[in-house]
């Protein structure tokens, strides 16, 4: 284990995380991580190794058989409360052909601040506005959802999190989907919200990528198997342990792989 596990800068900490669905199989057993705040971290594991599940229990989709997550210190239903995180879903998760525009989903990143009428304000629109702006689909503001690209989806929901001015983002494999542009440009934002303060974790298929911008890694299967710096715990065995020899899963990163153990 890295020094990042007994950092006492925490963004995140997740302690004895153990999580059950409702038929009985155990998605996530007894899980600690701790995450630094104001890092890039990836969350990197097979398809169905707890990563969605992490993300969706920090969010209060998901309810917790055991343990206990903070954020900022703060009980989880208080920073939620409080905004501090956001959360951008998998594109299965969401309705694409429910009738609404670019608009109205990143507006919805400010409900947390409105009355229950949800009207919003002067500041909410210009904070809208901004965060379209910010990742360039304000020509497309009117757009219907399901009109748009998949990189273009996966920018109105980077949006909304923006709007919701959140300092903690949750990234539910952001660059599936998108052409290599869309996630560099991406990439380029999400570093410069890191140096503005923000703390990101991002869940991530795209292994060539995360030595990149990522400053530190968590591997899941099931369970936290190690985390830290990302020279510490990106390795060939490490990723062997988190993918377990699921060629499908590993074939992303082949090529990296065999550059790496090359080198």
């Amino acid at each position: 284990m890295s020094q990042a596990h007994t950092n006492p800068q925490t963004g995140i900490q997740i302690k004895h995380l153990s999580v059950v669905y409702p038929n009985g199989k155990e998605a996530l057993h007894d899980a600690n991580v701790s995450l630094k705040s104001g890092a890039i971290t990836a969350l990197v594991g097979m398809n169905g190794a707890g990563k969605s599940t992490l993300f969706k229990t920090i969010m209060g989709f998901l309810r917790a058989k055991t343990g206990q997550i903070t954020i900022a210190s703060m009980p989880l239903s208080y920073a939620r409360k409080k905004q501090l995180v956001a959360y951008m879903p998998q594109a299965e998760d969401v309705d694409w052909n429910f009738p609404v525009s670019v608009w109205d989903v990143v507006m919805m990143g400010r409900y947390g601040y409105m009355n229950w009428l949800r009207i919003p304000r002067s500041r909410d629109r210009h904070i809208v506005r901004e965060s379209i702006e910010r990742v360039g689909l304000w020509e497309l503001r009117d757009r219907q959802i399901g009109e748009l690209s998949g990189g273009q989806k996966k920018r109105v929901f980077l949006a909304r999190a923006l709007a919701q001015q959140a300092t903690i983002l949750l990234l539910d494999e952001p660059f599936a989907g998108v052409d290599v542009t869309t996630e560099r440009s991406m990439i380029e934002l999400l570093v410069g919200l890191q140096q503005q303060g923000h703390t990101i974790l991002i869940s991530t298929h795209d292994l060539a990528s995360i030595q990149g911008f990522c400053d530190q890694v968590i591997l899941i299967n099931r369970t936290i198997l190690d985390y830290g710096e990302t020279a510490d715990v990106f390795t060939p065995e490490n990723l062997s342990r988190a993918f377990g020899g699921n060629i499908a899963d590993l074939s992303v990163s082949k090529a990296w792989l065999m550059q790496k153990e090359a080198s």
